[in-house]
């Protein structure tokens, strides 16, 4: 198997030799530059797999070299974690907005390191990163629109969707009906942001069956709502005609066996998140929680 390789951007010599060992421990191939220009000129000869650079060089800010790497086709796409003594939050975003997946700021725990980057470059080989069934983003392209948020100072919240039931349904329906239904699922969110939320609004996978809309806190419960009741009253033509006739009769399609869409919020209140993966966390715990049947589709009439 080939070594990741990775470019350690870095004009502090002590640190330099410290990162270029322990990854080389890890069964990494290290490049390392201590210059921008320097870091661009490798990258322009060398395959990289990751990039870990240091805001403040010597020549030019790791801020120039990112954009620098961003506008080449080779480059574009390499994973780049920042490594800095910057902490304020607009450095942050400046990066962020760069497309950086993660940022480190000095001083740091190797270890702590050591993961970030490995779960980088497991996030970067995640490819495609749009869903090829619902043409939605998914995998680095989701965690970069969560880091991103998370950073923000806006009133942002985020609604997840599990479309639950959907395994077995392919079982007895088949792979093409599954997709049917996910493209149903997607087109229903797609609808609901365009008439309840804003231009800014964020639809993605963080699985197959796992849908987050990231919006504004004002917008996320009609969001919500206008979904599962949708899902509520639409899903019973997913079925054959046929079980939708016998259903009532055998109870073919019982109530606990069809699909359904549970979902659950995480806004701006619930953090600090450190990561996009201590969001996903939140969204696993914020529906594992029982639901009210106030806040359920199936318990609510709508007229």
């Amino acid at each position: 198997m080939t070594q990741p390789r990775i470019l350690i951007v870095e004009d502090d010599s002590d640190i330099s030799e410290l990162l270029e060992a322990h990854f080389t421990t890890e069964k990494y191939d290290v490049l390392t530059a201590a210059w921008g220009a320097e870091a661009l000129e490798i990258a322009r000869e060398e395959h990289l797999d990751l990039a870990l650079l240091d805001i403040r060089l010597p020549d030019i800010s790791g801020y120039d070299v990112c954009r620098q790497l961003r506008l080449n086709r080779r480059t574009q796409d390499v994973p780049i974690v920042f490594l800095t003594e910057k902490r304020d939050r607009v450095d942050k975003l400046q990066g962020l907005e760069l497309g950086v997946v993660d940022y480190i700021t000095k001083p740091f725990d190797i270890q702590e390191l050591r993961l970030r980057v490995r779960n980088a470059l497991a996030r970067a080989n995640q490819r495609p990163y749009i869903h090829h069934t619902t043409e939605l983003p998914e995998g680095m392209l989701v965690d970069e629109r969560l880091m991103k948020t998370i950073y923000s100072d806006s009133a942002w919240s985020m609604v997840v969707f599990s479309l639950r039931g959907l395994d077995a349904f392919r079982e007895r329906y088949g792979f093409v009906a599954g997709d049917d239904v996910l493209r149903a699922v997607a087109l229903m969110l797609r609808n609901a942001v365009r008439e309840l939320g804003s231009e800014d609004d964020f639809i993605g996978h963080l699985d197959n069956s796992l849908f987050v809309v990231i919006t504004n806190k004002d917008n996320a419960e009609a969001i919500r709502e206008r979904v599962q009741t949708k899902m509520h009253y639409s899903r019973e033509f997913f079925y054959p005609l046929n079980d939708r006739v016998e259903s009532a009769a055998d109870g073919k399609l019982a109530e606990n066996e069809m699909l359904t869409l549970v979902a659950a919020a995480v806004d701006h209140t619930s953090g600090p998140f450190a990561d996009a993966d201590a969001v996903r966390a939140a969204f696993t715990e914020a529906l594992a929680q029982p639901a009210s049947p106030a806040s359920s589709a199936d318990d609510q009439n709508v007229s």
